[in-house]
């Protein structure tokens, strides 16, 4: 978890195994009825972000919604619905750009090879032999 992350957690929050959150993330459970006259009241609904989900910096999860596992979602990304597993989610509001597919398992980052010996160095430096 990166810094400056706010959690409005008055309703459950629940984050599985290998989550990584950008900065300035903001998860919110909790939020207020739209008719003015009882806009004082206020609502909960739960977060729910599976296994493998990793939340760009500066993204806003509001009430009631759940993110599938091994999707990202984009820096900036206002999650107002659920995303589905296996999915690139940005803008605002969310909304899924792609499924994350084979491309994603050759190249890291746009052009960028994964290279086989740069990946076992990095899991040694960590410590972890698979």
């Amino acid at each position: 978890m990166n810094f400056n992350c706010n959690f409005v957690d008055d309703g459950l929050i629940t984050v599985g195994k290998n989550v990584m959150f950008g900065p300035a993330v903001t998860i919110a459970t909790v939020g207020h009825p739209i008719r003015p006259d009882l806009r004082e009241l206020m609502y909960t609904d739960h977060v729910t972000i599976c296994d493998n989900v990793w939340i760009g910096e500066n993204v806003t999860i509001c009430p009631g919604v759940t993110i599938g596992e091994n999707s990202v979602i984009g820096a900036g990304a206002v999650v107002t619905k659920d995303i589905p597993a296996n999915c690139i989610a940005v803008g605002n509001p969310a909304r899924v750009l792609r499924e994350i597919n084979e491309r994603d398992m050759e190249y890291y980052y746009k052009d960028r090879r994964i290279d086989p010996d740069d990946l076992a160095e990095e899991q040694a430096l960590r410590g972890n032999k698979d």
